[in-house]
């Protein structure tokens, strides 16, 4: 248990600076849900310069009451009923974690994030982007409409 409380305290106190230091305009209500989209902007970040941007787009969701969306919420909610490929009903399987069923952040972090995910989820990068997909090498595309993340998504992820 020594073990577990010296690992701990130092993300506790990380969490608490960047909480002290966070931007006005983030929506949070206390650290914990700040934690909780940094563990998805954490799983969503394939390139680290783009989490403050991944960052904006989800606080720009959560400003005009737009669900999350985000695959690895997903994922995370399934367990072990994931086979490896998320599938429409898998977006459409409710569970407390689900950000295609539920508005809002889920009830947990999803993952233990970075310092750079923590700091992103603090500091978003403000944006009209609504939307992004992978392009399969680590970074995304981002949109500002439905239109063109479809096309986007055609691009860079149907084969």
């Amino acid at each position: 248990m020594k073990f577990l409380e010296g690992l701990i305290k130092p993300c506790k106190k990380k969490l608490d600076y960047e909480w002290a230091h966070r931007a006005e305009e983030v929506p949070y209500k206390n650290s914990y849900e700040a934690l909780t989209m940094a563990s998805i902007i954490e799983k969503e970040t394939g390139k680290s310069i783009e989490a403050n941007l991944i960052s904006g787009v989800f606080i720009h969701r959560l400003s005009i009451n737009m669900k999350l969306q985000s695959d690895p919420t997903v994922i995370y909610g399934l367990g072990k009923m994931f086979t490896g490929d998320i599938t429409k009903k898998d977006l459409l399987t409710d569970t407390p974690y689900n950000t295609y069923t539920r508005e809002g952040l889920p009830p947990g972090p999803i993952t233990m994030p970075s310092l750079i995910s923590i700091r992103a989820a603090m500091h978003p990068t403000k944006t009209d982007a609504l939307f992004f997909v992978g392009k399969g090498d680590g970074t995304h595309y981002f949109s500002a409409n439905l239109n063109e993340h479809n096309n986007a998504v055609r691009k860079y992820q149907i084969k």
